[in-house]
């Protein structure tokens, strides 16, 4: 049993290196030189997401460097001594920043009201400034395909946008780039990777007292459709690498007025009338999946 739970830890430590490894290549999100400011927050994402990057650097073929940064909100009975411990122990530069935004979030926002909002715009503010002062060229945020997808969700059912998180973005203030390199990884294996690690979990209590938070309404949905039609995820989450605007209905990022035939075939052409099938060909389900290959671009050995 002990070999096959050790072989099983070994299989999800190489998957989620290589999706970081692929996800850092398809977007260029690390280069040669830079100094990324990793944002941990102790929760189990940010931990992989350091652990991997870590593991990364001591393999990778390129030279770059890591600071961890963690922001002290001041929310009550927050641990401020496990994540200084923890950064100690595994020999990781790190800084501490103490900012009190637990006392303007609770200041502004109504009792029983979602916080994570205003929360969140002020935490990304403290953050740019930080990585400003540490002269970092890239910000590392935890997020992963899950929190990506929920995010399409929650702007489609409540913002009425088709819009998510990208993989790299440049910062509202226009000064940095953001980049989110768990961005092909599930949730339930960071979970599982988080689980195995060891790491010393702090929750947020600020956001964890909120209950029926639109966003776990969605992730809820989304657990669901994954235990009822396994595949679901990987789908949707492919369908946003795959945008067909002509397809869609925003007159501002494709010009349907000025749409007229010209007497032959486009790419993006009308496929209204084709016989479309949403099953795999049999050749399709013989080529391997990412998941069954040890390629990696940026990781070696």
């Amino acid at each position: 049993m002990l070999k096959k739970e050790q072989y099983n830890t070994n299989k999800l430590h190489k998957r989620l290196r290589r999706q970081v490894g692929t996800a850092i290549a398809d977007f260029n999100m690390i280069e040669a030189g830079d100094r990324i400011m990793v944002c941990l927050s102790g929760g189990k994402d940010s931990y992989a997401l350091l652990d991997i990057l870590r593991n990364l650097k001591a393999h990778a073929p390129l030279e770059f460097e890591l600071i961890a940064v963690n922001l002290d909100q001041k929310q009550p009975g927050f641990p401020e001594q496990v994540l200084p411990e923890y950064l100690t122990r595994i020999d990781m530069p790190f800084r501490i920043v103490e900012q009190d935004t637990y006392s303007v979030v609770k200041r502004v926002i109504a009792e029983g009201k979602t916080t994570c909002s205003l929360c969140s715009r002020l935490r990304r503010g403290v953050l740019y400034r930080v990585a400003s002062e540490l002269g970092a060229t890239k910000i590392a945020l935890g997020h992963h395909r899950d929190d990506i997808l929920e995010t399409l969700f929650l702007n489609m059912f409540y913002g009425g946008k088709l819009k998510a998180m990208p993989p790299k973005l440049v910062s509202d203030d226009g000064q940095h780039i953001v980049i989110r390199p768990l961005a092909y990884c599930k949730e339930k294996d960071l979970a599982a990777y988080a689980e195995i690690a060891d790491f010393p979990i702090i929750p947020c209590n600020l956001c964890g007292s909120q209950k029926n938070l639109q966003r776990q309404a969605i992730k809820e949905m989304m657990q669901q459709w994954d235990k009822k039609f396994p595949g679901r995820l990987e789908t949707m989450f492919r369908s946003i690498q795959n945008i067909q605007l002509s397809h869609l209905a925003d007159a501002t990022r494709y010009d349907f007025f000025n749409l007229k035939a010209q007497g032959q075939p486009v790419i993006d052409g009308d496929t209204a009338f084709d016989e479309e099938t949403f099953e795999p060909t049999i050749e399709e389900m013989l080529i391997p999946t990412a998941e069954e290959t040890d390629d990696s671009p940026l990781i070696s050995g």
